[in-house]
């Protein structure tokens, strides 16, 4: 019989075992029953010390005087007050543990293990992972784990990228390209070599940082989760006043109240359920985050995020895939598309760039493969100067491809033939957004390919979107205004802003930031650095640039800009289900202070307050703890799972919330508590 354990497999790769999280999460609420470590939670401190004095007044119940409670009664509210810290201890304790997981699951992807490092003159030394430094080159072959991140200068190799990206297809990395030549720690090599400059200081890598972060959300607080936890601090305080001030006021009405029932309803006005929750709430949040498979730098940028007003997106690697492929044939006059097809494939065939590999692609999808062997002549290989390629055929059949001014000035000088449509084709395919090229046989013009940056998956779709979250999107590109016309129409972005430079992106994000606008970038080249680094949010594609990746903020493993809008959703999820539960909380406070005040203090006249018709003050008060200890675990979920956020814009969202949860906050008590009461009068 196989033993199997409860086990989560996230898409970087490694797994996390839930079965452990629990009881560690248990062990360790107990051990926070210390009062240095509840400092750190000023309301569950206070909560702490009640508890501390109420074991006191259960040993010595006439400790403050003459009372009417036994040592039992004092004991059961003892116990209420133990389950209520308990139960806080246990929802931070399992949020915690949760992150540590993450973050014990992410340090075990690579440990520090032996590789090769290329020395100057050549030689191979083998070292630990821990001993390289940056701008070393190591060597990684098949079945190597590449231990750094780095920058492929030599070789061509397969790698496995699944344990970061998720993703189980292979992807190919050579030197020279910006997409290409990056190389990521804990991804492996599938077949050949490579020789890798290691671009991150030892402990530096991406999931080096991965776990970092993971480990430092247990420990630190954002700027807004301190400004909540103040505000916590002064509404105890308030309360801490009343309740102490209470017995003198009394003393006017000749009535008293029990000194364990002071303590009752200090404790019942405390905002303890937010005062529980926030910790979990953060770490929920970057949990949701890290299984998006996202790298976010610190605390407070989830939080940004969810605040984001506009949003700027370069086109090349972001929108599109970053490399021209050939899409299309289109031929001319009475050839067919099988004729271009072969007439490309050979004029193709000396183009070694990734458009020319691309037009060879579609070419054998059209069954226009040719053994080149068989065909002889003298060729002319692409080059940057020519911007064309082909063969002079020994039959005297001349074959050309490349840029159409270029075609088409060569066909002129050679007073060949242009059709008439051909112009007009060009156009069409340039407003398309596509690259037209012309292909020429013994001079007269035959067809066109027409290149498309293919735009990735889904982005249409996902963009739409933005506009229901109230954030608005921008295309930045340096193609021409047709170009960048048709992207956005074909993205369902809502504006562009084409031919732009570097400089003027940095401009352009300071403008609006001026205006008090939150504004995320997305890029993944270095001419985009400067601006990932002046936005609020930079976010970088994984397959961009080592300078795009260094100067933003947040960077998408899985190279998908469509997630901004998912980090977006978690961002203001998160602010959503910190602002709901909070307002749950305190309107809580609020019902359970109208629920046990008639309740305990016997004054003429305040009767006609106690609507809830309690069976006594002892019912009351021991109903009222009971609600507010079990409120917690019941809430616990929800602070994890995130209160659901709606494609509306964010001020609607937020009356949503206050609505619900506000009113929730007043009638769930009264009808809680009452419930309990009923149960309870059986008992007392």
């Amino acid at each position: 019989m196989v033993k199997r354990t409860q086990k989560s497999q996230n898409k970087h790769g490694f797994s996390i075992n839930y079965s452990h999280v629990l009881p560690y999460a248990f062990i360790d609420s107990l051990k926070q029953f210390n009062l240095l470590s509840m400092l750190k939670n000023p309301i569950m401190f206070v909560v702490e010390a009640c508890f501390i004095l109420m074991i006191i007044i259960t040993i010595k119940p006439d400790l403050f005087g003459p009372t009417s409670l036994s040592r039992i009664d004092n004991l059961l509210i003892t116990l209420i007050l133990f389950l209520t810290i308990f139960f806080s201890n246990l929802a931070e304790m399992t949020a915690k543990h949760l992150a540590r997981a993450q973050s014990e699951g992410l340090s075990i992807i690579h440990g520090d293990i032996e590789v090769k490092r290329v020395l100057p003159n050549g030689m191979i030394e083998y070292i630990f992972t821990s001993q390289l430094e940056k701008g070393n080159i190591i060597k990684v072959k098949e079945g190597d784990l590449i231990p750094v991140d780095g920058e492929v200068i030599e070789g061509i190799a397969a790698v496995d990228e699944s344990a970061i990206t998720g993703e189980s297809s292979s992807v190919l990395k050579e030197p020279g390209t910006d997409t290409s030549s990056s190389v990521t720690s804990g991804t492996r090599v599938l077949a050949d070599w490579l020789l890798i400059k290691v671009t991150s200081e030892a402990g530096q890598t991406y999931i080096d940082q991965m776990a970092s972060i993971a480990e430092e959300t247990e420990r630190h607080k954002s700027p807004n989760e301190i400004s909540l936890t103040v505000q916590l601090i002064g509404i105890a305080i308030s309360f801490l006043v009343v309740t102490v001030t209470l017995p003198g006021l009394l003393i006017y009405f000749n009535t008293r109240v029990e000194f364990s029932f002071l303590i009752a309803l200090l404790i019942c006005l405390l905002p303890t359920t937010i005062g529980s929750l926030i910790t979990p709430i953060r770490i929920s949040g970057f949990d949701r985050i890290n299984k998006l498979n996202v790298l976010v730098m610190s605390e407070k940028l989830l939080e940004c995020a969810g605040d984001i007003d506009l949003l700027l997106l370069d086109k090349t690697g972001t929108i599109t895939f970053g490399n021209r492929m050939a899409n299309e044939f289109i031929p001319l006059g009475s050839y067919s598309i099988t004729d271009v097809a072969k007439m490309a494939f050979i004029a193709s065939y000396f183009d070694q760039t990734p458009e020319g590999k691309s037009i060879l692609a579609l070419a054998k999808r059209y069954g226009a493969e040719i053994d080149i062997k068989q065909i002889s002549g003298t060729p002319h290989e692409f080059t940057a100067h020519t911007r064309m390629s082909g063969i002079d055929l020994d039959n005297g059949e001349v074959l050309r491809k490349g840029a159409c001014d270029v075609i088409k000035k060569l066909v002129i000088s050679k007073q060949g033939k242009i059709w008439n449509n051909t112009d007009q084709i060009i156009e069409s395919i340039a407003a398309q957004g596509g690259t037209p090229l012309l292909i020429s046989k013994n001079n007269e013009i035959i067809g066109l390919i027409n290149l498309k940056d293919m735009i990735k998956p889904s982005i249409k779709e996902r963009f739409r979107e933005t506009t229901t979250l109230g954030v608005k999107t921008i295309m930045c590109t340096g193609d021409n205004v047709t170009t960048a016309k048709a992207i956005t129409k074909e993205t369902g972005i809502e504006d562009y802003i084409a031919q732009t430079k570097p400089e003027e992106k940095i401009h352009l994000i300071r403008n609006y930031q001026s205006k008090g606008m939150v504004v995320g970038m997305i890029g993944d080249g270095t001419n985009d650095a400067p601006a990932l680094a002046q936005a609020d949010i930079g976010l970088s594609m994984n397959t961009g640039t080592i300078a795009a990746k260094e100067a933003s903020n947040m960077i998408d493993l899985d190279s998908d800009p469509t997630k901004i809008i998912e980090i977006i959703r978690i961002g203001r999820q998160l602010l959503t289900t910190r602002g709901a539960l909070t307002t749950f909380s305190i309107t809580n406070d609020i019902s359970k202070y109208f629920a046990i005040l008639p309740a305990i203090i016997t004054i003429p006249g305040l009767e006609i307050l106690n609507i809830m018709h309690l069976n006594s003050g002892l019912s009351a008060i021991i109903s009222t703890l009971i609600f507010n200890m079990i409120i917690i675990p019941i809430m616990m979920p929800l602070a994890m799972r995130g209160v659901e956020v709606k494609a509306i814009e964010p001020q609607k969202m937020l009356r949503h919330n206050l609505l619900l949860f506000g009113i929730g906050g007043l009638i769930i008590p009264f009808i809680g508590i009452k419930l309990i009461d009923i149960l309870m009068g059986r008992f007392l």
